[in-house]
């Protein structure tokens, strides 16, 4: 029987011609005496621990120390200009405390560089369109690093692109009007920034770009990713076949799965999108658990994968600064991540266009000012506790909360043994933090000199000394958020980030009274809101359902339902 896995259809090649397709860890234990310690403290190397999001929005990265290892990873990593846009980025809005939310745009690149890469899939064709953004993600950090929220952009919005410039020959690029926002990837990365900025309000803080074969090694390395489909569905056009009921992806098979689009939903990139939430969720769930995080080798594959395939901005290029703001996403839960898409209608323009086509909704706005407000969505906290059921099934959320760090436990602070590094670009810091921590009774606190820049402070300390961790995070006033319980030694380590270039009490110029073992309470987080229905809100930390196939005619068979069953010499793309 003939094998009837097809190419892209025309009309796809043609739209792609023209735009429309296509922490730091802890140390060593220490040496006996209080100088041998200090000695040791300073000699010790660190294990460095490297959490990315990259298009699966939140993949853990787990890497040991070294040398080798290190600057092999951090060589992998390419990186280009931010924003290339003519305007500039609005400011951004901070806390009470002063703190900044961070908006991370995770960009999925259709580059076919190679051979292999045209085998994946897709327009091979060499129309000279350049790449485009296949998928286009807006990952929100709130300034309390207590949730986040991924908001997704059609690819095939239709909007007026910005003027750009190419950051190398400072030529400007006259932006295109009523086109596809992935088109502005054609232009570079920091295009795709200025678009996105300019169509949401949003400021984009980071970018992180990926291509075809960086998914498809990142899922090898990770084992498979479990998901779902309520019926028999093949998509002639990704290849994806799977008979309903769950499967475990990995490889070619993961990325078939997440190009689908002809097998979802009505057959455009409205029910990708949803697919794709369902397979990022899936994946952070397996990223967090135990036995992924346990094999040195699988996470080392992992990590390099991952840094091979990335493009980040000059301002995170380089692990020392993934480590840092990976560290910071991998710290919110997982039942306080919520995915959303973009409220759209369906595109009514004077240019004909296809069902896949899209203009922004009335809600849209609404979504865009609540993230510019650093305000989280309702689906995105839920209850940590049982909690009665709300009319639509799912459990209640939970009143907002602190993200100050515990209250302080009585402990002998004479007895707790922690590092002050100063990993800032302010001179000076770790001496200014380790007297004032000696005067508040820790006559071992040692101020241990210059460390790697981050921008965000860190606490580490082994699990054993929680309740250690816990009052010095409650002298200084850091919020639970900086706490790392990765140590293995009975030393803490606190590297003063960026993020605290004054004062003695995190967010403040001075620490608690005297004597006094509480620190700055950081203010309680807004309020979540309300997502708008159409905009599709689903939780990281829900149970998992499936992807809805489609039930229209979406392939050259009809349906995906009846192209699988007329395709039985196909093979499955996975058992």
């Amino acid at each position: 029987m003939v094998d009837h896995r097809i190419s892209p259809e025309p009309a796809e090649r043609r739209r792609a011609a023209h735009g429309r397709d296509a922490s730091p860890a802890a140390t060593d234990a220490a040496a006996g005496g209080r100088a041998g310690r200090r000695k040791a403290r300073r000699k010790r190397g660190r294990a460095r621990r490297v959490v990315l999001l990259s298009l699966a929005v939140v993949l853990v990265l787990l890497v040991g120390g070294g040398s080798y290892v290190y600057f092999q990873l951090d060589g992998n990593i390419k990186s280009s200009a931010l924003f290339t846009g003519t305007g500039t980025q609005a400011p951004e809005k901070k806390d009470a405390a002063g703190n900044s939310p961070e908006n991370i745009l995770v960009i999925g690149s259709d580059t076919r560089s190679s051979a292999t890469d045209c085998q994946i899939g897709g327009d091979c064709g060499g129309g000279g369109a350049g790449a485009n953004a296949d998928v286009e993600m807006v990952v929100h950090l709130s300034a309390n690093r207590t949730n986040a929220t991924v908001l997704s952009i059609p690819r095939d919005t239709v909007t007026d692109l910005p003027d750009c410039k190419d950051p190398t020959t400072g030529a400007v690029h006259s932006g295109d009007r009523q086109v596809l926002i992935n088109s502005s990837l054609q232009y570079g990365p920091g295009c795709t920034v200025a678009a996105v900025h300019q169509l949401t309000g949003i400021t984009v803080d980071h970018f992180m770009m990926i291509d075809f074969g960086g998914v498809v090694n990142m899922s090898d390395a990770v084992g498979g990713v479990n998901v779902c489909v309520d019926n028999n569905v093949y998509d002639p056009y990704s290849h994806l076949k799977l008979t309903s009921g769950s499967h475990t992806l990995q490889g070619l098979s993961a990325l078939e799965f997440l190009r689908t689009r002809h097998g979802f939903g009505n057959g455009s990139d409205l029910g990708r999108e949803g697919a794709q939430h369902l397979f990022l969720s899936a994946m952070i769930q397996k990223l967090k658990s135990a036995n992924t995080l346990t094999n040195p080798a699988a996470l080392y594959s992992l990590a390099n994968a991952a840094t091979k395939a990335l493009t980040v901005d000059t301002a995170l290029d380089g692990i020392t600064n993934l480590t840092s703001l990976a560290g910071q996403l991998n710290d919110v839960p997982t039942n306080k991540i919520t995915f959303l898409t973009t409220p759209n209608l369906p595109y009514q323009g004077p240019v004909v266009g296809l069902k896949d086509d899209v203009v922004l909704g009335p809600d849209a706005q609404q979504v865009f000012t609540a993230i510019q407000n650093d305000q989280s969505f309702s689906g995105g906290t839920p209850s940590a506790s049982p909690s009665a059921p709300s009319a639509d099934g799912r459990t209640a959320p939970a009143p907002a909360t602190s993200a100050a760090a515990p209250a302080a436990p009585a402990i002998d602070t004479a007895a707790v043994h922690l590092d002050v590094s100063n990993a800032s670009a302010t001179s000076g810091r770790a001496l200014a933090v380790a007297t004032v921590l000696q005067q508040k009774g820790y006559t071992d606190a040692v101020e241990s000199g210059n460390a790697a820049p981050v921008e965000a402070t860190e606490l580490v300390y082994a699990p054993s000394h929680a309740a250690d961790a816990q009052a010095v995070a409650s002298t200084l006033g850091l919020p639970s958020s900086a706490l790392r319980a990765t140590g293995t030694s009975a030393t803490l380590h606190l590297y003063i980030g960026s993020d605290w270039p004054s004062g003695t009490s995190f967010g403040g110029t001075t620490t608690a009274a005297s004597g006094s073992a509480a620190g700055a309470q950081a203010p309680a987080p807004t309020a979540p809101v309300a997502a708008p229905s159409d905009a599709s809100a689903d939780n990281a930390g829900g149970s998992q359902s499936c992807a809805h196939v489609s039930t229209e005619d979406t392939t050259p068979f009809g349906s995906p339902t009846k192209a699988f069953a007329e395709n039985p010499k196909v093979p499955n793309s996975a058992p």
